[in-house]
C-alpha cells in the first residue's frame, strides 16, 4: 500500500481533468463491489448455521430472530425458504457487480483511449526535429501498447487491490465482532503470507518489466527496419544478421515472462500455505476445544472462501503493477498541454509582393555549428526560383523553416511586410504544395493519396481531376483496374520514381496552393523522367501565372526553367 501511495501524485497528474471527475465515481463502484462480496458472505452464515447448529433455529440467535417474525409451517420449509433467499441475493449480488463492473471498464477503456491520443498528438506537436531523433517504432509501441500497459497493468490492479482490501477490512471487521479468534486467526495466518511475499519479490518485478520492455522496443526496431530497408538487406544478405538480433530480443522476452509467469503463480502458492497452517491450527484447537471447535472451523471456512482469492487477487494485482511501472515514465514524458490536438483550420494566407526570409539562422539541437546562419532571401510572387548548393549545405533545412517544421533561433520571414507567427502556421501550410524527393505515399488510394487528410466521400472529383491532368497522370491512371480508387500497396511500392513525383504534385495542385516548393524532387530520376518532371512543373507555371515556384537542386539542368537562380554557399 505504500508503494501504491507513493504512486498516486504521479498517476493523478497523469489522468485528464474530466476523467480525475468521472474516476470519483468509479471509486464509489469499487465501494460498491466491496459492499456487495460481503453481502454475499454474510448470506452464506444462515446456510452454516442450519448445518452446522440446527437448534439455535429455534433457540436463539439472530436466524431464530428471522424463524419467530416468518412463522413458517414448518421447519423444512423455513431451510427451504432461506436457501431460496439465499441464492436470489448471491444471483442478484453477482448482477449488479457486473453491472458495476462494466462502468469501471468502460472508464479504464476510454482513459486508454485518452492517453493514447495525447501520446499520439503530443510526439506529433514536438515538431519534425524531435520525429527525425526518435526511432519510429519505438514511439509507435508507445502510443499503441505502453498506454494500454498503463490502464490495464496498473490502473486496473490497483482498482482491484483497492475493492479487495475493503472487502478484507469488511469481512475481518464482522469476523472480529462475531468471534475475535476466527479474526486473529485469519491475520496471523494471511499477514506473514503478505510480508513474506512483498520481501521476496519487490525488486525483482520492477527489473523484469524493464528489461522486457526494452527487449520488446528493439524487436520492434529491427522489424521495422527490416522490412523498410527490404530491398538493401536483402542484397547485401544482412537478413540472418537481422534476424539474430531478432531472436536475441524474442528470448530475452520469453526469458522475462518466464520469469514472471513463475511469479504469478506465487500469490496462489502462498496463500494455499496459509490456509493449509491454518486449517492446521483450527485441528490443533479442536482437540483442545472439542465440539465447541465445529462453529469456529465453519466460520473459518466460508470467510476463507472469499479471503484467499481476495488476498490472492491483491498479492497479483501488486506484482502487475511491478512489473508495469515503467509505463508511468513513458507516458509522462508528454503532458496534458503539451497534447492538444492540431489545429484543423482550413484558410489560407495569400500574398502579393513576396516573402522574405530575414536573417534567419538555424541549428540542430545535438550540433555544434549553425545549419543556416544570417540568410536572407526575397521570394516575388508569382516567380519560378531556383536554389542550388552542394550536399548538406542546408537547403531541406532551409525549406522546412519555410513549411515551419523548423523554428530558426533567429531572424523571422516576413509575408507582405508582416511577421509569420505561430498563430498563423496552419493557415500558411494550408497556402503551400509541398513535393520531396522522397514523397509520403498512404497505402490507400490513388484518390485518396493525392486529396491527402480527406474521406474518400469527401473528395472533390472535379478538382481531383484536374489536379491528375495538370500532373499528367492521365495516361497512368487510365491503366489501372479501379481507377483513381485503385490502392498503390505502402510507401508506394507499386509505383515507379515519376509516379510518386507525379502523385506529390497532383497533391500539392489539389491543395490549391499559392506556393509550390520542390525539393530535389527530380534527382533520384533517370534522365528522361526528370525532363518530363520539370516540363510538367514548366507547364504548370505557365497555366497558373500567380503560382510561386521554388526548386531545391543541385543540378543546374534542373533549374534551367527557373527565371532566377540562388546558390547557397
Amino acid at each position: 500500500m505504500a508503494y501504491l501511495c507513493s504512486m498516486k501524485s504521479r498517476l493523478w497528474h497523469l489522468i485528464p481533468v474530466e476523467y480525475r471527475r468521472r474516476g470519483w465515481w468509479v471509486a464509489v463502484t469499487i465501494f460498491m463491489r466491496a459492499l456487495l462480496n460481503f453481502v454475499g458472505v454474510a448470506t452464506l452464515l444462515p446456510i452454516l448455521t442450519l448445518i452446522l447448529d440446527s437448534e439455535s433455529v429455534t433457540t436463539d440467535g439472530p436466524l431464530a430472530e428471522v424463524y419467530r417474525a416468518m412463522e413458517p409451517s414448518s421447519y423444512l420449509s423455513f431451510v427451504y425458504m432461506i436457501c431460496g433467499a439465499t441464492l436470489a441475493v448471491i444471483v442478484l449480488k453477482n448482477v449488479a457487480i457486473l453491472l458495476l463492473y462494466r462502468y469501471e471498464r468502460n472508464y479504464i477503456y476510454a482513459l486508454y483511449r485518452e492517453l493514447s491520443n495525447r501520446l499520439y498528438c503530443g510526439y506529433h506537436n514536438r515538431g519534425l526535429e524531435y520525429i527525425k531523433h526518435s526511432n519510429s517504432a519505438v514511439l509507435t509501441r508507445n502510443v499503441n501498447f505502453v498506454t494500454l500497459n498503463l490502464v490495464v497493468g496498473i490502473l486496473r490492479p490497483i482498482a482491484s487491490i483497492i475493492s479487495e482490501a475493503l472487502l478484507l477490512v469488511l469481512l475481518f471487521g464482522a469476523l472480529m465482532l462475531y468471534d475475535p479468534r476466527a479474526g486473529a486467526l485469519i491475520v496471523g495466518i494471511f499477514a506473514p503470507v503478505v510480508s513474506l511475499f512483498y520481501l521476496a519479490l519487490r525488486r525483482r518485478l520492477y527489473s523484469i518489466g524493464e528489461k522486457e520492455n526494452e527487449a520488446q522496443r528493439t524487436k520492434s526496431r529491427i522489424v521495422a527496419e527490416s522490412f523498410r530497408g527490404y530491398a538493401d538487406i536483402e542484397v547485401s544478405g544482412a537478413f540472418g544478421r537481422m534476424l539474430h538480433r531478432f531472436n536475441e530480443a524474442m528470448n530475452e522476452v520469453i526469458s522475462m515472462r518466464k520469469r514472471m509467469a513463475t511469479m504469478n503463480m506465487l500469490p496462489q502458492a502462498f496463500t494455499e500455505i496459509g490456509l493449509a497452517v491454518g486449517m492446521i491450527l483450527l485441528v490443533v484447537i479442536a482437540l483442545k476445544l472439542g465440539g465447541e471447535s465445529s462453529l469456529l472451523f465453519g466460520i473459518f471456512a466460508v470467510a476463507s472462501i472469499r479471503l484467499v482469492p481476495s488476498v490472492r487477487n491483491i498479492l497479483s494485482a501488486w506484482s502487475t503493477i511491478r512489473y508495469n511501472r515503467y509505463c508511468i515514465d513513458t507516458v509522462a514524458e508528454i503532458d496534458e498541454a503539451e497534447a492538444a490536438a492540431p489545429n484543423e483550420e482550413s484558410g489560407q494566407i495569400t500574398f502579393n509582393q513576396n516573402i522574405r526570409l530575414e536573417d534567419i539562422s538555424f541549428r540542430f539541437e545535438d550540433a555544434d555549428t549553425p545549419t543556416i546562419e544570417h540568410l536572407s532571401i526575397d521570394i516575388n510572387k508569382g516567380e519560378c526560383l531556383g536554389i542550388r548548393g552542394s550536399s548538406g549545405i542546408g537547403k531541406t533545412t532551409l525549406f522546412n523553416i519555410i513549411l515551419g517544421l523548423y523554428k530558426p533561433y533567429g531572424g523571422r520571414i516576413m509575408i507582405d511586410g508582416e511577421e509569420l507567427r505561430n498563430d498563423m502556421l496552419r493557415q500558411w501550410q494550408n497556402s503551400i504544395g509541398y513535393v520531396s524527393q522522397a514523397v509520403f505515399i498512404a497505402d490507400m488510394s490513388i484518390a485518396e493519396n493525392i486529396a491527402l487528410g480527406l474521406a474518400p466521400e469527401d473528395i472533390d472529383q472535379e478538382r481531383l481531376q484536374r489536379a491528375i491532368a495538370l500532373a499528367d497522370l492521365k495516361e497512368f491512371v487510365a491503366t489501372l483496374p479501379h481507377g483513381v480508387d485503385s490502392r498503390i500497396g505502402e510507401q508506394g511500392s507499386r509505383l515507379s520514381g515519376g509516379q510518386r513525383q507525379r502523385i506529390g504534385i497532383a497533391r500539392a495542385l489539389y491543395k490549391g496552393c499559392s506556393i509550390l516548393l520542390f525539393d530535389e524532387a527530380t534527382s533520384s530520376l533517370d534522365s528522361k523522367t526528370e525532363q518530363n518532371i520539370n516540363r510538367a512543373i514548366q507547364r504548370i507555371s505557365t497555366e497558373d501565372q500567380g503560382l510561386t515556384i521554388v526548386v531545391i537542386a543541385h543540378r543546374e539542368s534542373t533549374l534551367e526553367y527557373c527565371e532566377r537562380v540562388i546558390t547557397l554557399n
